[in-house]
């Protein structure tokens, strides 16, 4: 199983990314997908996560209003849609694939990971 995220960078306050997951090796569709994000000094924190036929999300706090989640089973691939970026979004962002297909927050409800990208939001 492999996940591949890609979509990060560097952008101004306010701005705005996309991220992407492409996910191959199992049956995407049978699983809920979620995204992570760690800083640096603290520990990786749930972002968004979307069931497996991608009726349900949820979010963080952090990121409510602000980012959305979305999948495409065809293309085995989930997205994170980030509006109004704050420079506290600054960390690498994770996508991870769940251990079932309804939604989930916890670190200990993904199996497989992919391997970060980075998204740096300036001042």
């Amino acid at each position: 199983v492999q996940l591949q995220a890609s979509g990060g960078g560097l952008v101004q306050a306010e701005g705005f990314l996309r991220l992407s997951c492409a996910v191959s090796g199992l049956t995407f569709g049978l699983y809920a997908m979620g995204w992570f994000r760690q800083a640096p000094g603290n520990e990786r924190e749930f972002v968004a996560t979307i069931s497996k036929s991608g009726g349900t999300t949820d979010y963080a706090d952090s990121v409510k209003g602000r980012f959305t989640i979305s999948r495409d089973n065809a293309k085995n691939t989930v997205y994170l849609q980030m509006n109004s970026l704050k420079p506290e979004d600054t960390a690498v962002y994770y996508c991870a694939l769940g251990r079932a297909g309804w939604i989930l927050r916890s670190y200990a409800d993904y199996k497989y990971w992919g391997q970060g990208t980075q998204v740096t939001v300036s001042s």
